[in-house]
């Protein structure tokens, strides 16, 4: 408790302008915490099967909205029957992550290679189906949550190696890769995302022969993927030229080859050094999901905000409740990346990688 008060004393209250600061914030942190609670918990409608169960506390968030359509929030128009294989896949995912992330196992490197290689194939053949005796679901059945984290986690994945390479190729002492690498990154840097979704989804279709079509979710995820592996190789490229020449040159005097001097010497210290930067991206991207409302695909934002128009719920309060839901939602992904990724930073700092 002393020690409480003593910092209050150096940092709160050790001038008479950091007194007057800290009351003000204090008195808006209140009035705030206040307001949250009082709106979330204490006037907010609970219970109920339709709009008049929150008109009753007009002035509250009206959570039977999100209870009613939480199934829909979560997998869109996904058949009910067949919502089990969505369960499986994130189950598998949240496993594998979390083996990845919190636990030390003498296996981790087998169990990354098959979160980079048999979990894709097996999410694709349980939402898909067509196979192993699976009914196939159409991809315009996907939304909510599940159609957010496919466009995240493929962009995220597809980006990283990718961005890795148009790095190297900016890099490359080759005039045709490195221009053909600056260019590609230029031009997807200088497009909006929101242009590239939509030339994606309405344009490309103008352009291929008649009775070819890609699927949308497909063109999308192709879209997205490029648009992130850009700014990805931006980043990975800081990291490149932060390393020491002293490092290249020491690859060299062991005769190593560019490839070998890459993956065992350059790339990791690179890559740790990018960390905040990378996941700065990986945040980025997943909170520019929304996005693809626009083109028709609903999303997590998209379908909640797609239910706003439900006769059934049309009142003030279901708007804000079903945003800040969404928020939410958006806020726990982010701020878990954020999190681990300091844990990741701390992790190597101790070992000296960065150093």
């Amino acid at each position: 408790m002393q020690q409480i008060i003593k910092w209050s004393r150096e940092n709160l209250f050790a001038t008479r302008m950091n007194t007057l600061l800290s009351l003000v914030s204090l008195w808006l942190i209140y009035v705030t915490i206040e307001g949250v609670v009082s709106w979330a918990f204490i006037n907010a409608s609970f219970l109920g099967a339709d709009k008049s169960s929150c008109m009753v506390r007009p002035h509250g968030a009206c959570w039977p909205f999100v209870t009613a359509k939480f199934n829909q929030f979560i997998y869109g128009n996904y058949p009910a029957a067949e919502q089990w294989r969505v369960n499986i896949v994130f189950v598998l995912g949240a496993l594998g992550l979390g083996l990845l992330m919190a636990v030390r196992i003498n296996f981790k490197k087998q169990l990354a290679v098959l979160m980079l290689t048999a979990y894709p194939v097996l999410t694709f053949i349980l939402l898909s189906g067509g196979l192993l005796g699976l009914s196939y679901v159409e991809t315009n059945q996907w939304g909510g949550l599940l159609v957010t984290l496919v466009i995240a986690v493929t962009g995220i994945v597809v980006s990283l190696p990718l961005g890795i390479l148009l790095a190297l190729g900016r890099r490359s002492e080759l005039p045709i890769i490195r221009m053909m690498s600056i260019a590609f990154i230029e031009f997807w840097r200088g497009v909006p995302l929101i242009t590239v979704l939509f030339m994606a989804s309405v344009m490309l279709p103008l352009f291929l022969p008649e009775g070819m079509n890609f699927d949308a979710l497909l063109r999308c995820l192709i879209g997205v993927s490029l648009f992130a592996s850009a700014y990805m190789a931006e980043v990975i490229r800081g990291g490149l030229q932060a390393i020491p020449k002293g490092q290249y040159e020491a690859g060299k005097s062991i005769g190593l080859s560019y490839w070998k001097s890459m993956r065992l010497i350059i790339l990791p210290q690179a890559l740790v050094i990018s960390i905040p930067g990378i996941v700065n991206t990986f945040i980025g991207l997943f909170k520019d999901t929304t996005l693809v409302m626009i083109v028709g695909i609903f999303d997590l934002l998209g379908i909640i905000s797609f239910h706003f128009t439900d006769p059934n719920w049309t009142s003030p309060q279901v708007p804000i409740t079903g945003f800040v839901f969404a928020g939410l939602v958006f806020w726990v992904f982010c701020f878990a990346m954020s999190h681990y990724s300091k844990s990741v930073e701390r992790r190597f700092s101790v070992k000296g990688v960065n150093k």
